[in-house]
């Protein structure tokens, strides 16, 4: 019994990586005032072009690389929009979406259910780290995984400590805050607007890729699968802190994962279609984005700027 919810958990853990990630270059995008609905898009981006390296180079470290810069350069074109040229943000990141589907599924056209190499797989894959690994539950859960899986916890850590400890990460508070204030104290707004955009873009990428190059592997058009939509209600679950963010995405791993693992279950003598668990990750984030929005305490509220251009001439 034990065993068995130790390997959902471990494929919940799985199933929430991706999440975590997207919600973690969401976080750093909405943390400098700007609401990015294109984390699909850019998840997208990175798992098209993080697999057709893999498939073409077999490196593990280019293919994360180029899934990383993937996701950077849509971000990219997301900050020249609504940073320089100070198009509206929703609509933006709607159409980034768009762009990201659109280019993944033309990059991928000739790589449909392509498998990578054996040796990638190998490289990439589960492994067990030793000792660790032999810690009774927790050992199958966290430490029987793809290093994919550690990167991710590792950046969301260090993401905590770069919010809450440095000077950088007290800038970017401001920046998100007030720009006006953070302009007028010598904080140069537009560079940590589009450096933080950037480097939020290169995350959601590494998330899509991990779907491309661990979970599957192989080429399947939209493979995020809503997974996007899933992260931008995640940050707000998470109010914006990196540590709530494991929790939360996590969650969702679970959620996702009860769909692959049961189906057609019985309840009572009824049979639940599998169709109705595969809803579960969607009621929930519709639940948490109700019971989120009602809080009022300070530290769960969007950071003051979120949504708005800035205009320094109106300083």
């Amino acid at each position: 019994m034990m065993n068995d919810l130790a390997l959902l958990l471990q494929l919940s853990v799985q199933m929430g990586t991706p999440l975590l990630f997207g919600t973690l270059g969401g976080i750093l995008n909405e943390k400098v005032g700007h609401l990015n609905l294109g984390i699909e898009g850019m998840m997208l981006l990175g798992a098209s072009f993080g697999f057709s390296t893999a498939y073409r180079t077999g490196n593990v470290l280019l293919a994360i690389i180029s899934a990383g810069l993937a996701g950077a350069i849509g971000a990219l074109i997301y900050a020249v929009l609504t940073v320089t040229f100070r198009s509206d943000q929703t609509v933006t990141g709607f159409a980034l979406t768009i762009f990201g589907v659109g280019v993944s599924n033309f990059a991928g056209k000739s790589l449909s259910n392509q498998l990578l190499s054996n040796e990638f797989i190998s490289v990439i894959g589960v492994k067990q780290i030793p000792y660790l690994s032999k810690i009774p539950f927790i050992g199958t859960i966290i430490f029987h995984q793809s290093f994919y899986v550690h990167i991710a916890l590792v950046a969301a850590i260090m993401l905590y400590i770069y919010m809450k400890k440095t000077r950088p990460g007290l800038n970017m508070y401001m920046v998100g805050e007030d720009p006006a204030a953070a302009d007028a104290s010598g904080i140069n707004v537009t560079a940590y607007k589009y450096a933080h955009i950037l480097i939020g873009g290169a995350l959601c990428g590494l998330g899509g890729a991990f779907l491309s190059l661990v979970y599957v592997p192989r080429w399947q058009d939209n493979i995020t699968a809503g997974m996007g939509w899933i992260c931008v209600a995640l940050v707000i679950f998470s109010t914006w802190n990196p540590l709530k963010a494991i929790l939360g995405a996590y969650l969702f791993g679970l959620l996702r994962s009860l769909s692959i693992k049961y189906q057609n279950v019985s309840f009572f003598g009824l049979i639940i279609s599998p169709q109705i668990i595969d809803m579960l990750p969607y009621l929930m984030t519709i639940l948490v984005l109700i019971f989120t929005t009602l809080s009022q305490k300070r530290e769960n509220l969007a950071p003051g700027s979120l949504g708005k251009p800035y205009f320094r001439e109106d300083r």
